[in-house]
């Protein structure tokens, strides 16, 4: 009896472990993001809004990308940044667009505050390597998505220059991100 105890345990811990191998990157493009693929693609980030930190957030009151922007990124990358002053290999930055709404409230008249109306995502991830040359959704160091709350399953760009680079020019120089709206990135560790 003890003899087929301790074979089921066997078993069950080699089905473990062998469970867990197949969970663990497949090859070294797995381990430079989990939202990446081996062509390139850039699937949507589930869980951001728990799993991130929340890097700063921008408010734009007219036009088409009027409400709140909110922006994340991972721990590590939080951490990399305070220490180099540079976004890390496969850092991930979320930004959610968020309609608004104004109010009158106790703090006073004209408030404006977000409302549960998500107008897109964009969704970038570091590569100081160039991995995705004949990917266009891939260059200037990094990849760039875009997702509609109708389909979290597909980034529209297919063209990073024509889709996303043109608002992001006026940052060049700070590797293509706005990181006057995120002090965390600047704060000490605490």
């Amino acid at each position: 009896m003890l003899r087929i105890k301790y074979m089921l345990n066997r078993v069950l811990f080699i089905a473990a472990v062998l469970g867990m191998a197949s969970a663990q990157p497949l090859s070294a493009q797995d381990s430079f993001s989990p939202y990446v693929d081996a062509n390139g693609n850039i699937s949507f980030p589930d869980g951001f809004r728990t799993g991130m930190v929340h890097l700063g957030s921008w408010f734009v009151p007219e036009g088409g990308a009027s409400g709140f922007h909110d922006v994340y990124s991972e721990v590590a990358t939080v951490e990399h940044y305070r220490k180099t002053g540079e976004f890390p290999d496969g850092a991930t930055l979320v930004k959610e667009l968020r309609a608004s709404e104004v109010g009158d409230y106790s703090t006073g008249k004209g408030i404006s505050h977000t409302t549960n109306v998500i107008k897109q995502w964009f969704v970038m991830i570091k590569d100081s390597e160039g991995r995705f040359p004949d990917n266009a959704i891939w260059g200037d160091g990094w990849g760039w998505a875009l997702y509609k709350p109708d389909n979290q399953g597909q980034n529209v760009a297919t063209d990073y220059k024509a889709d996303c680079l043109a608002c992001h020019v006026p940052a060049k120089n700070t590797d293509w991100i706005y990181v006057e709206a995120y002090p965390i990135l600047g704060e000490k560790a605490n």
